[in-house]
């Protein structure tokens, strides 16, 4: 009788607790192409699952705005840190880790016609200027 409610206390231990792990990324507008360290997640707002901590390299991409490369590092909560994570996976319920990545992207402007003879004007001038010398 001993060794089976031992059993079942093992099993039940076992069978218990573990962490959920969700980064929800969104961005203002809605629709932008997320990467996620070189993978690609999908469309915002998009939920992914995480079971590492640590540096993440995240890519927004929209047509007509801005494209945006920015690191997140995502640290562990207290209850992930040795040896109380020992514990938080033999608690009988569930934690839950959501971390949410917002971003505004901003609208590209095209430069004026003006603007581009400006520029290929000085870009022609410093070229001269390398091939005189």
């Amino acid at each position: 009788m001993r060794v089976r409610l031992g059993i079942l206390i093992a099993a039940g231990c076992l069978a218990c607790g573990c962490v959920e792990r969700e980064i929800t990324f969104s961005s203002e507008p809605q629709g932008a192409l997320v990467i996620v360290s070189d993978k690609e997640i999908g469309r915002t707002p998009v939920t992914m699952p995480f079971t590492w901590y640590g540096d993440y390299e995240i890519i927004y991409r929209l047509e007509g705005h801005r494209t945006i490369k920015t690191h997140a590092n995502i640290n562990p909560p207290w209850y992930e840190y040795p040896p109380i994570d020992l514990l938080s996976y033999i608690a009988p319920w569930t934690y839950h880790d959501r971390r949410y990545l917002h971003y505004r992207m901003t609208k590209l402007t095209s430069p004026t016609d003006k603007e581009l003879i400006k520029r290929a004007e000085i870009l022609e001038k410093r070229n001269l200027e390398t091939i005189k010398r």
